[in-house]
């Protein structure tokens, strides 16, 4: 119970509502699935044929802000605010960062036009939407990644408005960013918030990630755990072989370390007890090999999605040399 609390802490969230709130959980995640789904199938372009209409068809820039949207609301009702925040019921502010989150990005989706049209001159409720879903999206990585990630991001925003600080060193200096260019840069283009890395996200990385969860929830995990058992089970040190196998071949749909330890780590890690290796051995095994399978193809970690999209190469070789 205490890994699965684990998991569901990085994963999924640690909030697990027992009234209709899990279930609206529930169905927003699937309504999600299914989005991405359809924008990623050919039916919006024979429904367009069949109506006559644009209306089913998203470009890429509008499909990332629905999937921001989606990804920002979910993260306030999923993921407690703070350590003591309500774990079976979602508090009323964070329904109300939520629904802040997804105005912030459906303003662009519905004003897409009027933003196009005055390119570079933002305003007054542009600046207030930018700022305002720039603070929501650092509360909702602060949600769902933790402070560390906040802070990181934090100083490369805090870069773009005092680069030309004269304690800074001179080779990174420059002459720094208004307000004004700067949340129109963040929020309003497809070059901030809404550029590369959320455009494999909206793109791939979901996809591949609905793929591995349902491999997982059929039962994929308990499968290639036995098979690793199978080969190696009865060799000297058999156990602590089998976790890497096991973690390996759960790597084939599993993108999450933390999930994979979890999953074949519940069998391994007391095997390896049994056999003589130390709690601590046993536990380094598990992560090592675990934190590893992120490399097996197809469903590596998002890294691999990035790496293809920001180099150009192309996923089939990117597979080929994790391989």
């Amino acid at each position: 119970s205490q890994a699965e609390d684990l998991v569901a802490q990085i994963d999924t969230g640690a909030r697990k509502p027992t009234n209709w709130q899990g279930t609206f959980i529930l169905f927003m995640c699937f309504l999600w699935a299914a989005y991405q789904i359809f924008i990623a199938s050919n039916l919006p372009f024979t429904l367009g044929i069949l109506t006559g209409s644009n209306f089913f068809i998203l470009i890429k820039s509008e499909a990332r802000f629905v999937h921001l949207a989606f990804a920002m609301f979910l993260a306030a009702l999923a993921f407690p605010l703070f350590k003591n925040s309500p774990r079976g019921h979602i508090p009323w502010y964070d329904w109300i960062l939520g629904l802040i989150g997804v105005t912030c990005c459906l303003y662009l989706l519905v004003f897409n036009e009027e933003i196009a049209v005055r390119a570079g001159l933002p305003t007054m409720a542009d600046l207030i939407i930018s700022a305002v879903g720039m603070v929501i999206l650092a509360i909702s990585v602060y949600r769902a990644l933790g402070l560390p990630l906040v802070i990181v991001a934090s100083v490369f925003v805090a870069y773009v408005f005092f680069g030309s600080a004269q304690w800074l060193p001179e080779a990174v200096q420059w002459k720094g960013a208004s307000f004004n260019k700067a949340m129109w840069h963040f929020w309003m283009q497809t070059e901030g918030v809404f550029g590369v890395a959320l455009n494999v996200s909206a793109s791939l990385i979901f996809l591949f990630v609905v793929f591995g969860s349902i491999l997982e929830k059929a039962g994929a995990g308990n499968f290639f755990i036995k098979i690793a058992f199978a080969l190696l089970g009865h060799l000297r040190g058999g156990p602590a072989k089998a976790a890497v196998v096991a973690s390996a071949m759960s790597g084939l749909y599993s993108g999450s370390s933390i999930a994979n330890t979890v999953t074949t780590g519940t069998f391994t890690i007391p095997l390896m007890k049994r056999t003589g290796l130390s709690a601590e051995k046993a536990g380094a095994v598990e992560v090592a090999s675990s934190t590893n399978g992120q490399l097996t193809p197809p469903v590596m970690g998002a890294a691999a999605f990035l790496i293809s999209e920001f180099t150009g190469i192309s996923y089939q070789d990117i597979i080929i040399h994790a391989l």
